[in-house]
């Protein structure tokens, strides 16, 4: 099963990761050892399941092999590199005519950091804020936290961290509306939006402690119905099976399947392959 094809990985993934020029032979293609990965990303199997003889059929390189490539680029921060990387190139294929913020709880089913015991889906989840354009493409995830936490905790950072992630991808903060449930109308959100320049267009909710009942903030029950398409965002994503349930126990790797996820999106929306 091809996620991408080959071209789309040496035209547009191999340029961002860093591959060494020097020392010993390699014992894979890099164009090989991506679609590994990719695979892996798409069917959620174990990495001690990767069918290598399948996708690496002329090389040789085990599974492990697959997985240290992929391990070790993380840790050299490839994959979020290549993310914003990518979404600079091509941030004229995006629409920002609106952006939908929403969390998203994953159940994780071994140890590993940020996992905490959700009641809603009575299981033990990592939760993540998103951002996604007016389509439902994806452009950014926060740091993963803890299950038992709500989508606001921290929020004053997180959001932080997102819109720094926009800011690297060249994307402008000013003018943007900003769609959310009403679980977001805490004043925090609304204060960093407005410093930033952001429309906010989330409802009030009547259970904030700060909800005033002659309370004028505007929203714009049209532009608001656009926030139907990060539940089409949560869609595509669940696509890969690796996001589905995480069994990953190392934060970062799950993070970085994210990034990686997020490519692949982009990448066959601009580069759609070709129908026989």
């Amino acid at each position: 099963m091809e996620v991408l094809s080959k071209d789309i990985i040496t035209t547009w993934i191999l340029p961002h990761l860093p591959l060494s020029s020097h020392g010993r032979r390699r014992l894979a293609q890099p164009q090989e050892v991506v679609g590994a990965i990719l695979y892996k990303l798409k069917t959620g199997c174990q990495w001690r399941w990767l069918p290598v003889q399948q996708l690496l059929p002329t090389q040789r390189l085990s599974w492990q092999g697959v997985y240290y490539y992929f391990n070790e680029w993380r840790k050299q921060g490839a994959w979020k590199q290549l993310w914003l990387s990518v979404l600079r190139q091509h941030r004229r294929a995006l629409d920002l005519s609106s952006i939908q913020l929403d969390g998203s709880h994953t159940p994780a089913k071994n140890g590993g950091a940020a996992i905490g015991y959700q009641g809603r889906k009575a299981a033990r989840t990592t939760n993540a804020l998103f951002l996604a354009d007016n389509t439902g493409q994806p452009l950014a995830v926060s740091t993963p936290q803890a299950g038992n936490h709500h989508d606001t905790f921290c929020l004053e950072l997180v959001f932080a961290e997102l819109c720094e992630l926009l800011k690297q991808a060249q994307l402008r903060l000013a003018g943007l509306f900003l769609n959310a449930d009403k679980a977001f109308d805490v004043k925090s959100l609304r204060q960093q939006c407005a410093e930033r320049a952001i429309e906010v267009n989330i409802p009030r909710n009547r259970r904030a402690t700060d909800w005033q009942t002659d309370d004028d903030t505007p929203l714009d029950p049209e532009l608001y119905r656009r926030r139907l398409v990060i539940e089409q965002m949560n869609a595509w994503l669940d696509g890969f099976k690796t996001l589905l349930v995480r069994y990953e126990t190392c934060l970062e790797n799950w993070l970085a399947f994210h990034w990686l996820a997020f490519v692949v999106l982009l990448l066959r929306k601009i580069a759609p392959p070709p129908t026989s």
